[in-house]
């Protein structure tokens, strides 16, 4: 186990385990409103009518306790307008925010790692007030069917909307949201027959969705520019239906002699169904050269490459040319612990996008009620493996026999998690080192290689069929 004066990692998982003061009240305040998005907010009965009245409560010392409360008393009385609505949704956020907040503030006194300041946000583009009044209205509409009430046509009425949004670039983002809400919406249409609403899911959407819409909160914050060294430390692979993203964790080293800054950069791409496991690099490698330096273990040489003020490296490969050799345990070991973490921006603040990488050794593993548990410093951590993807060498059964890890530090579920990256470990008597992203830059593995060719013929004729159907 790393001490504490050495900086690094998950030191003191003693003050992970804390309770947060506070923490249970803020998040059954949300259920409460989360519950009163189930069956509608137009006319709520009196057991979901609490929910919205124990949210104002909820936030009743905060600069939004005027409007709030204002806001939970007409919706109560069946007469809330738009603003009341809204008001409610930044209740809601600003609860979420604060316990995103609250969980960062543990993890920071325990990694022994500062956090940058944040920056306030800058324009991106002229605003398109129709557009925002029209996605607002479908989303208040929303709020006052509820989930219970929703069918096809409701849900089909933002189609224009998000159609119109995405042809201006700078609303993209809303619309993207949009679009992909409206889709799982209509999936799950009528809401009537739903055995089970994805009530925190479903109001997460919604309330970021309707905050969006208003001036200026749509807006990126101002991108600086970054030079140095860039250590990848892990790759995160997430794989959706249609889609699939790959997030490089990374410390950077600018240059100059500031402090180290963790950063991340990402790239997604459209799957076909027919491309699974391996096969998925093969998506995202022609976008993005740092796949193969973190595959590799190498570093990368970047110039004047574009930095959001959350850490997020807007990569341009015409900005990056690949550097020496850089073994991620040992950044993990040397840099990492004097390394600042990135600010989030305000409406980024959600305890669902806390990812924090640490770095862990010297633990004990055990596995209890299908759980895999890492004893740190005598206090349990609960360790994420059905994160770990199937497109690497990576598997559970080396996480449960590694001596060292890096991962990524989330909140799920009540409590703190570990979703490992990469682990060392001793695999049939010999030590190695596996990686999530072990396969990303390509493989000899026989497991990934049989992958890559099955996911090669599949994209060949997956092309053929699209090129017949071109020429007809």
């Amino acid at each position: 186990m790393v001490s504490a004066d050495q900086g690094g990692g998950v030191m003191r998982a003693d003050v992970l385990a804390e309770g947060v003061p506070g923490l249970d009240e803020a998040l059954a305040a949300v259920d409460g409103f989360d519950s009163a998005l189930v069956a509608g907010l137009l006319r709520p009965p009196a057991a979901t009518a609490a929910g919205v009245t124990g949210l104002a409560r909820a936030v009743a010392g905060s600069p939004l306790a005027g409007r709030v409360a204002e806001a939970a008393d007409r919706t109560v009385a069946g007469a809330a307008g738009e603003d009341h609505v809204v008001a409610l949704a930044a209740a809601r956020t600003a609860l979420l925010g604060s316990v995103h907040d609250a969980l960062l503030d543990r993890i920071a006194e325990a990694t022994g790692r500062a956090t940058a300041e944040n920056g306030a946000p800058q324009g991106s583009g002229p605003p398109v007030e129709n557009l925002h009044a029209a996605a607002r209205s479908w989303l208040v509409d929303l709020a006052r069917t509820g989930w219970r009430g929703i069918d096809h046509e409701a849900v089909a009425g933002v189609a224009p909307v998000v159609q119109a949004m995405l042809a201006e670039p700078h609303l993209r983002r809303a619309a993207t949201l949009l679009d992909g809400f409206a889709v799982e919406l209509a999936a799950s249409c009528p809401g009537a027959t739903l055995e089970r609403v994805p009530a925190r899911r479903w109001a997460d959407l919604w309330s970021r969705a309707l905050l969006l819409t208003l001036p200026g909160a749509a807006e990126v914050p101002e991108a600086g520019v970054v030079t140095g060294r860039l250590l990848p430390l892990g790759v995160d692979l997430q794989e959706h239906a249609g889609a699939v993203q790959a997030q490089v964790h990374a410390v950077l080293e600018p240059d100059g002699g500031a402090a180290p800054r963790v950063v991340r950069a990402s790239v997604s791409a459209p799957k076909p169904d027919s491309v699974v496991g391996a096969g998925l690099w093969q998506l995202l490698r022609p976008h993005m050269s740092l796949l193969a330096a973190a595959g590799e273990g190498r570093a990368m040489e970047l110039t004047d490459m574009p930095v959001t003020v959350e850490g997020d490296l807007l990569w341009d490969d015409a900005r990056a040319r690949p550097g020496g050799n850089a073994e991620a345990f040992v950044t993990a070991r040397v840099v990492l612990p004097t390394a600042v973490d990135a600010a989030a921006a305000p409406l980024g603040r959600h305890p669902a996008r806390i990812a924090v990488p640490v770095f862990l050794e010297g633990y004990g593993a055990a596995k209890g009620d299908g759980v895999l548990t890492f004893t740190v410093g005598g206090h349990p951590l609960a360790v994420d493996v059905d994160r770990v993807p199937v497109a690497s060498p990576l598997t559970a059964e080396a996480v449960a026999a590694s001596g060292a890890c890096i991962g990524l530090l989330r909140w799920d579920a009540g409590s703190y998690r570990l979703q490992p990256l990469a682990v060392e470990a001793t695999v049939r008597k010999k030590p190695v080192t596996l990686h999530a992203g072990g396969w990303a830059g390509g493989t000899a593995d026989k497991v990934g290689a049989k992958g890559e060719k099955a996911a090669t013929d599949a994209v060949t004729v997956l092309r053929e069929r699209a090129g017949r159907l071109l020429r007809k």
